[in-house]
């Protein structure tokens, strides 16, 4: 299989996160991509027309995209129960949307300084987007830490993934301050092997 990525996408991310979890790096073959809207570059268009990452080609040469589509596939052909049967299910798919949802906000204001001119760049796109990833992650802090604090599962690997990219690219907001369990959570589950292996780089 192939796996078209940018090693900076917290989507992709998650994807290699779980990769690793249920030992299945040894079947991808990494394919970079680069590219945004404006132009696509080398985004794999000819498998995924939405000419966005990850895509993951298949052996028989289907593709499959959407990093929560992906994720489900390999958690079922590596086994990994990382999707939990229901009614924990519905936590565990609502908390990796809410994950997804953050990195969405953040990847919004990276763009928004990455393609447009500085002069036109809107502070108030900017901070919609913050405002955004703020009552996310006070939810995370109010009413998800039994939770967080159960087995691992896919809303998990997708909130490390998510933590890890605001720090990658929005240090500056400073999103633990308030949140002591929630970062204590985070330090701790960043030091799994997976996370480890997969921090994003700058490409």
């Amino acid at each position: 299989m192939k796996l078209f990525h940018s090693p900076a996408s917290p989507f992709v991310r998650k994807v290699t996160v779980v990769l690793h979890e249920t030992g299945q790096q040894d079947d991808v073959t990494l394919v970079p991509a680069m590219g945004t809207a404006l132009e696509p570059g080398t985004m794999p268009v000819a498998r995924n027309p939405l000419g966005k990452l990850p895509t993951l080609e298949r052996d028989d040469g289907t593709a499959l995209y959407d990093s929560r589509v992906i994720c489900r596939f390999l958690d079922e052909r590596g086994q990994g129960r990382l999707y939990p049967p229901a009614p924990t299910l519905w936590e565990t798919l609502t908390l990796e949307a809410t994950a997804d949802g953050i990195m969405d906000a953040a990847l919004l204001m990276v763009y928004e300084h990455r393609l447009r001119p500085p002069e036109l760049v809107m502070p108030e796109i900017l901070e919609a987007q913050w405002t955004k990833v703020v009552r996310a992650l006070d939810a995370l802090e109010g009413r998800w830490l039994s939770h967080l604090a159960g087995p691992i599962d896919m809303g998990q690997i997708a909130l490390g993934c998510a933590l890890g990219y605001v720090d990658f690219r929005l240090a500056d907001r400073d999103w633990r301050q308030g949140r002591n369990t929630l970062a204590a959570w985070y330090a701790q589950f960043a030091e799994r092997p997976s996370m480890q292996a997969t921090r994003p780089e700058a490409p």
